[in-house]
């Protein structure tokens, strides 16, 4: 594993800065050429109608793809294994439970807050098994992808290269939202949370030095959000919800057309919810610096 103690602080960073950029690079560059086989099929796919969840969940596949070999190159051309970056992809399953549980919890609050408001209202209900099923497995790929992308890489790599881990942590999750910038309806409120979103993921994160605990959070926290609640999720209709809502309204409380996490009510469940993993990890006296 590369050794960094004795080295420069600014050479560190240097080496970090250069990981990351050659990442994002990679990425896009292998993305883009593993999309070419596929862009009849993507084109086909994503049309109006049936088969367009089919189309997001090819796409997702194929980036998810694409982040882990661009991971796995920079990796290897450093010299450093999965296992020295704290990439433990063992399965926890009282982290898993724990992110699945506190997506609820959230949810919960701010939807049941926001009925009570009148910020929305319920005005259908449609089961659609198969689209609840197809894109629940989108979610979970969506959640690995990005999870692993701005977590497992950009974050642990400040982390390893001894950046200040809140320093760490506010650089990732600000990258992580304006990867969202080019969504539908982004604003500066959009903006703030989604950067809260990713120091609430990134707090988890630096605590477990696992990504089960984040990929659960994220993954159900998207899933609950569009195709069970009927928000847009993070400004995209990725499909029809289990409730269909009406909006009498666009203001701060429901978030307009950006969904629930262009709402203020979002803004204070992110901090709400990095309070809750503070102190539930703190209690289990975990170490920051745990491989």
């Amino acid at each position: 594993m590369e050794t960094i103690g004795n080295e420069p602080k600014a050479k560190r960073f240097g080496k970090v800065a250069i990981d990351i950029i050659s990442f994002v690079t990679l990425a896009v560059i292998i993305i883009t050429i593993l999309g070419i086989p596929f862009s009849s099929v993507l084109q086909k796919l994503g049309k109006e109608g049936a088969d367009k969840m089919f189309y997001f969940v090819l796409s997702e596949t194929l980036m998810l793809i694409g982040i882990f070999l661009s991971a796995w190159i920079v990796w290897h051309f450093r010299g450093v294994s999965l296992a020295g970056l704290g990439r433990s992809l063992a399965i926890r399953k009282k982290d898993l439970l724990s992110g699945i549980s506190l997506a609820i919890v959230l949810y919960a609050v701010g939807f049941g807050v926001s009925l009570l408001a009148g910020a929305i209202e319920i005005a259908g209900v449609v089961f659609n098994p198969s689209s609840l099923l197809i894109s629940f497995v989108f979610f979970l790929l969506v959640a690995i992808t990005e999870e692993f992308a701005l977590r497992g890489f950009v974050l642990e790599r400040m982390l390893q290269g001894g950046v200040n881990k809140f320093w760490a942590l506010f650089l990732s999750a600000t990258l992580f939202s304006l990867v969202h910038i080019a969504n539908p309806n982004f604003d500066f409120l959009s903006f703030i949370n989604i950067l809260l979103a990713g120091i609430l993921l990134g707090s988890s994160y630096i605590y477990t030095r696992n990504l089960c605990f984040p990929i659960a959070l994220h993954w159900f926290w998207n899933w609950i959000q569009g195709p069970v609640l009927g928000y847009e999720v993070s400004g995209n209709k990725f499909c029809d919800g289990l409730l269909t809502l009406y909006l009498p309204e666009t203001n701060l409380i429901n978030g307009g057309a950006f969904g629930f996490e262009g709402s203020i009510l979002c803004t204070v469940l992110m901090v709400a919810g990095t309070a809750v993993i503070l102190k539930m990890f703190s209690k289990k006296d975990r170490k920051v610096c745990q491989n």
